[in-house]
């Protein structure tokens, strides 16, 4: 297949490209600004600058590919106003999803975030049980938070539209390794927010080609993240520490996440590795 990857100079989409090659699709990458030899431009590649908030470039841009991988969006709200990190981060699903309806892919994967529910960046993030599934209600407070929440939202609305269609909504969290996540985050106040979470980043990328083979249709949302906590400190010790009042279903022995990715692996056959 050919599969359009947007945000394709990005930290996940430089390990998820050689992946989708070694697997015989080719690739076109769209980003704001051209690959450097900084950013990575795998050997075969077609790259164009799209912005992915104007709807007629993104259009142009998806002729003739089969599938996209949308990973193109602010990753916080730090990083720029609180409008501008919504308007472009839903607008820019939004464009996809329509692109792809218009082009009739039968695969959507988009990147969403483990704040789709509010969590990291609220100012006191609200869990009504441990592990989080994909049935937490949503608390979102900041303009991240809610832009991913919509971007759920607008797979459902795509979703009901189309019945030849299978859109993954990826919930990501940290995409690093568990060392550099530990050396981050553990110990600090922050911590308690993320709930210790975090997904390799090659494992984040199998889950992205994985949205690309399933047989189901419809919208679904999942859960990618580790299945142990990026903590020295034991999970159910760091759960009642911090959140005394928070049910816990099951055990959290051990380091055992915070996360459950279940449905991960029973709709998109996916498990948390590192190779």
């Amino acid at each position: 297949m050919r599969i359009a990857v947007t945000g394709g100079s990005g930290d996940l989409a430089r390990v998820l490209i050689p992946l989708l090659q070694e697997a015989g699709h080719s690739v076109l990458s769209i980003d704001r600004t051209m690959p450097t030899n900084t950013t990575g431009n795998p050997l075969g590649v077609q790259a164009q600058v799209v912005d992915v908030s104007d709807f007629g470039s993104v259009v142009g841009a998806l002729t003739g590919c089969d599938a996209v991988i949308h990973l193109a969006a602010h990753r916080s709200p730090m990083n720029a106003p609180d409008h501008v990190v919504y308007r472009d981060n839903t607008l820019g699903s939004y464009n996809i999803l329509l692109a792809a309806e218009i082009h009739k892919m039968t695969h959507v994967c988009m990147a969403s975030s483990i704040n789709a529910i509010g969590a990291v960046f609220s100012k006191e993030p609200q869990y009504d049980y441990f592990p989080l599934d994909e049935k937490h209600p949503c608390y979102a407070q900041d303009a991240y938070s809610q832009s991913k929440w919509v971007l759920e939202q607008q797979g459902d609305a795509f979703a009901r539209r189309r019945s030849d269609v299978a859109i993954s909504s990826l919930r990501f969290h940290g995409i690093i390794d568990r060392d550099r996540a530990i050396q981050y985050w553990d110990g600090k106040d922050g911590a308690r927010k993320h709930v210790w979470g975090y997904v390799h980043p090659r494992a984040a990328a199998r889950a992205c080609i994985a949205a690309l083979n399933v047989t189901w249709r419809g919208h679904e949302v999942f859960y990618v993240v580790a299945p142990d906590a990026a903590s020295v400190t034991a999970s159910d010790v760091n759960a009642r520490t911090h959140y005394p009042n928070v049910p816990i279903r099951g055990s959290l022995s051990g380091n055992t996440g915070f996360f459950d990715c279940s449905k991960a692996g029973k709709l998109l056959g996916w498990t948390h590795s590192e190779e």
